[in-house]
């Protein structure tokens, strides 16, 4: 219940947060330090680059491994599951996840089943490859798969959103709910500022026209990884 009220709570600080404008605008993050950010600004610090898929495959980032507890015996995905639950489910030996309720805030659906579930990467592996997870060591890819240091890295959200939405930028897909614009834009951002992570132009573009009209209050929160 605790890690359901802390991830929860991070979650909504990104629409309640005030708007506040940095206080030096060429002063660099310092290292582990939280951030906050306006989208308007926080946009224009994610590196633009073009992005290359060569030599991608999934199995490059290892998940699911056994979670930030692996004394629990859950996995990461069972362990998103159990922190996002708004009505705690049941949990049979081997931490296997039953019926509780979770709300999949991309088509704002409740679900009751978490075999209708997937615990969706904010910025798809994918993704995250082409904007510089190719450099890294295998340690890192898998750190960066099972992240849960950061709430807003990895979100339960119903089966067919995820799917949907595949390994596409918001260039090319944004959550059929309208409410959850301005929330995953911050997030997708917050996740590249996170991990160092580049954007090509027209990813940086597609975020913008939100940033600069109906997001123009949204904020963006973020530490970076070690």
């Amino acid at each position: 219940m605790i890690k359901n009220f802390t991830r929860g709570l991070a979650a909504l600080s990104l629409a309640l947060t005030p708007l506040t404008l940095p206080a030096s605008a060429q002063a660099a993050p310092a290292a582990a330090a939280a951030q906050t950010f306006p989208l308007s600004y926080a946009v224009d610090q994610i590196p633009v680059a073009d992005e290359s898929r060569a030599g991608y495959t999934r199995d490059k980032f290892r998940h699911w491994n056994n979670g930030l507890d692996p004394a629990d015996g859950c996995n990461t995905r069972a362990e998103v599951l159990l922190a996002e639950a708004t009505e705690a489910p049941t949990v049979a030996a081997g931490c296997k996840v039953g019926e509780g309720e979770w709300l999949s805030y991309y088509d704002e659906q409740e679900v009751t089943d978490p075999a209708k579930l997937d615990i969706d990467h904010m910025v798809p592996l994918a993704e995250a490859w082409d904007s510089g997870a190719s450099t890294w060591d295998a340690k890192r890819r898998e750190a960066y798969a099972n992240d849960q240091d950061a709430a807003t890295s990895l979100v339960a959200v119903t089966a067919r959103t995820n799917r949907q939405k595949a390994d596409q930028d918001p260039a090319t897909w944004m959550p059929p709910a309208p409410g959850a614009t301005c929330r995953y834009l911050a997030e997708w951002t917050a996740t590249k500022l996170r991990w160092g992570l580049t954007a090509d132009q027209a990813e940086i573009d597609a975020i913008k026209v939100y940033a600069g009209g109906p997001c123009e209050k949204q904020v963006v929160h973020y530490t970076p990884a070690p």
